[in-house]
């Protein structure tokens, strides 16, 4: 993943805007383009703290005063397995590193976050003792990170309510996710005594990612009543730019921000939610709260009820029949795996809609067979009742589609006095299994031309249906006339 300076700054001002108390920017000395991407940052007038990362060095300490960050996080290894095997320094070196890194930092006049890297997999007495070192110079935010993400919460929990008892300073926790329990981690720091939290949007981050701001802000305000500075009706915005940017997508089901996080299909639940949205939601988190929307999503366990509302919404108003007909479509289509839209809907409600009633039609579809193949001539057999009498075509064509609209023109023998003015397939929504949404213009003898539609997953069936639907309105404005 790889941002620009532009992006980066955008980002910036977008978590200034959803209330981010610090932002940590980057690490300066990896890059000069790095280095002026935060240093642009920082001069950008944000409300939030901008923030550089640094290890224990006076390099990298002095590549974040010249990027101008208000806070310098700076960090070392202090678990065995890290110190010994990355930095190859012994217990007491570290030490010395971290407190001369603070002492440098204070020295300058700037903030200082002092992290203890694999603090969870350090000696708890010497993680103490670095702890201690560092808030004696000055520090004024240690940090606890759960580096490979090994911790548990009831684990968490307990290594923070035993450095809260010894340090006095704030304590901030950066949780990793490799065993998806980032949250739940910071929430049980939170309970032991942290009072700042490390996360990031859509939890973005090395191997599994970190703990998500949404997931985290979510809880300790809906769940545990905790004020935070985070405007959360920007959530769902902030999270839809950084996916944009980074290209990362979130999967549908992810909470608080995700595309089903307020989605409901089920036709008790759909139902319900729509009486009252506390029988299958949280109710207290709901969608305006983070800037999302509630969704019906119509499927195969849809009911009326919602599909009616769905309509209705959309100003498009049915007769009980007429919604009867959609929900069969609506489900037929999505028993062959299809994930219905809006459009979807709209576009099988326009085909009902613009259909004659059943007691008007002159042809009723029975049956659509057609065969195909690159040795073979496409060939098409329709069965319809006409009038009462039940008829059999079988034409061929240039193409599957040609020969069933061919088939539909001679099943009607005397009554085939119609011109195929228009025909045009779209289509809707895109992909292998997109609906094809089929639109015909009919002209008669008269030159009276009238225009009908039908949307289904079956090209074939899209366009004879359509054909049959203007054929029986033409019939219908001829009898009526």
């Amino acid at each position: 993943m790889s941002l620009n300076s532009a992006q980066k700054l955008e980002i910036a001002h977008q978590l200034d805007k959803l209330g981010a108390d610090i932002i940590e920017a980057g690490f300066p000395v990896s890059s000069e383009s790095d280095k002026e991407s935060i240093k642009s940052i920082s001069n950008a007038g944000l409300d939030a703290v901008v923030c550089g990362l640094a290890r224990v060095l006076k390099n990298d300490i002095n590549a974040c005063f010249e990027s101008d960050v208000g806070l310098v996080h700076t960090f070392v290894p202090t678990s065995d397995v890290q110190r010994i095997y990355t930095i190859k320094k012994s217990q007491e070196e570290v030490i010395q590193l971290a407190v001369e890194a603070v002492q440098y930092i204070k020295d300058h006049g700037l903030q200082c976050m002092f992290s203890a890297m694999d603090a969870t997999r350090t000696d708890p007495g010497y993680l103490i003792d670095v702890f201690k070192a560092v808030q004696e110079v000055g520090c004024d935010i240690i940090n606890v990170p759960d580096t490979v993400g090994i911790m548990v919460p009831s684990a968490m929990y307990r290594q923070i309510k035993d450095i809260a008892s010894e340090i006095t300073i704030p304590i901030d926790v950066h949780c990793h996710n490799d065993f998806g329990l980032a949250v739940a981690n910071s929430l049980m720091a939170v309970e032991a005594g942290a009072s700042q939290v490390q996360v990031t949007i859509n939890g973005i981050g090395e191997r599994a990612g970190n703990a998500d701001l949404s997931q985290t802000v979510m809880s300790l305000k809906a769940i545990y009543g905790i004020k935070t500075n985070i405007k959360t009706e920007y959530l769902v915005e902030t999270s839809k730019m950084v996916e944009n940017y980074t290209g990362i997508r979130l999967p549908p089901n992810t909470p608080v921000v995700g595309q089903n996080a307020f989605s409901h299909e089920s036709g008790i639940h759909s139902q319900g939610v729509l009486e009252k949205s506390d029988t299958f939601e949280p109710g207290i988190m709901t969608p305006e709260m983070v800037g999302h929307r509630r969704r019906i999503v119509l499927g195969k366990h849809t009911g009326k009820h919602a599909v009616k509302q769905s309509l209705e919404s959309a100003g498009i108003i049915t007769n009980d029949k007429q919604l009867d007909e959609i929900v069969y479509r609506i489900k037929e289509i999505a028993n062959k795996g299809k994930q219905i839209t809006d459009v979807d809907l709209y576009a099988v409600a326009s085909a009902v809609l613009g259909k004659a009633s059943s007691e008007e039609e002159l042809i009723k579809l029975k049956e659509v067979s057609v065969m195909t193949g690159n040795i073979l001539t496409p060939t098409a057999v329709v069965k319809a009742d006409i009038d009462g009498k039940e008829v059999i075509a079988a034409r061929v064509g240039v193409g599957p589609v040609d020969a069933a609209l061919n088939a539909v023109r001679d099943i009607l023998g005397e009554y085939n006095h119609f011109k195929l003015q228009e025909f045009r397939i779209d289509a809707i929504t895109g992909g292998a299994d997109a609906l094809a949404d089929v639109y015909i213009g009919l002209e008669n003898e008269k030159g009276r031309i009238v225009t009908a539609r039908s949307a289904n997953p079956d090209i074939v069936m899209a366009s004879v249906e359509a054909l049959v639907n203007a054929m029986n309105l033409l019939y219908k404005n001829k009898e009526k006339s």
